[in-house]
């Protein structure tokens, strides 16, 4: 997939997925926008890609960091043609009766509100361009229960409905809007999940858990047409199938 003259923003860019999706769309030739709290690790991570890359310190909670994020990086590009949802947080972990209401709404703030102002913000630069590509990391935590995580299931059911949203409203205006659901990722994340030890998920091997580089390739593969049959849907890195057509060994 070459997107030589594309830009990209990709939140939550500063490790794990967010990290290893700049660096893809950035090998693809797309000029890339690294959206995260942490200035620290992206202004890092810019450094590492070069001068197609950007830092934008921004919390995705606050619409109006988001809004500033999309202007920096248009006046930084020239433009905005792919965003990528991925900023998440899974902790705390715990079941309802126990877990604090304020933590638990954070978790609401970051997968759900967060991926409502990046689609809010991006739309109007898309839409007077004629179009453009919303991903959002997706989970099978938004179809099922899990012990334990009801912020994160329910955060993630709401904002693959956001995706499901945003391509009844806006395919006819050139917005393609998919969902990704990578599976167990071998990053942080997996890391807290372990030590949790509180359900299925947690005692999984190590081994269980695919590279941060997969999902990321998918990114960029569901940037072009041969995605076009998920449109409004989730693209799942469970389907062997559909592994092999990415290209992902």
């Amino acid at each position: 997939m070459d997107l030589t003259g594309k830009t990209a923003l990709i939140t939550g860019a500063s490790r794990g997925i967010g990290a290893e999706t700049a660096r893809a769309f950035a090998q693809a030739g797309a000029k890339v926008a690294l959206v995260a709290r942490s200035a620290d690790a992206t202004a890092e991570l810019a450094g590492e890609i070069g001068q197609s890359a950007v830092a934008i310190p921004c919390d995705v909670t606050r619409y109006w960091e988001v809004e500033k994020a999309v202007q920096t990086c248009v006046a930084a590009h020239g433009g905005l043609d792919i965003l990528v949802n991925n900023a998440g947080a899974i902790e705390p972990i715990g079941r309802m009766a126990e877990i604090d209401p304020d933590r638990w709404g954070d978790v609401i703030d970051i997968n759900l509100k967060g991926v409502f102002n990046g689609m809010r913000a991006a739309l109007p630069m898309m839409l007077n361009a004629g179009g453009g590509t919303i991903l959002t990391i997706g989970s099978g935590a938004a179809h099922r229960p899990t012990e334990a995580w009801s912020a994160y299931c329910a955060s993630k059911a709401g904002a693959f409905m956001l995706t499901r949203m945003l391509d009844l409203e806006y395919r006819a205006a050139g917005i393609r809007a998919l969902s990704l659901s990578p599976g167990t990722v071998a990053t942080q994340m997996q890391r807290d999940i372990k030590a949790s030890g509180i359900n299925e998920i947690s005692r999984l091997d190590w081994s269980a858990h695919i590279p941060p580089d997969w999902p990321a390739r998918a990114l960029v593969w569901m940037c072009g047409t041969d995605a076009d049959d998920y449109l409004g849907d989730e693209v799942s890195l469970r389907d062997d199938d559909l592994r092999a057509r990415i290209g992902l060994g």
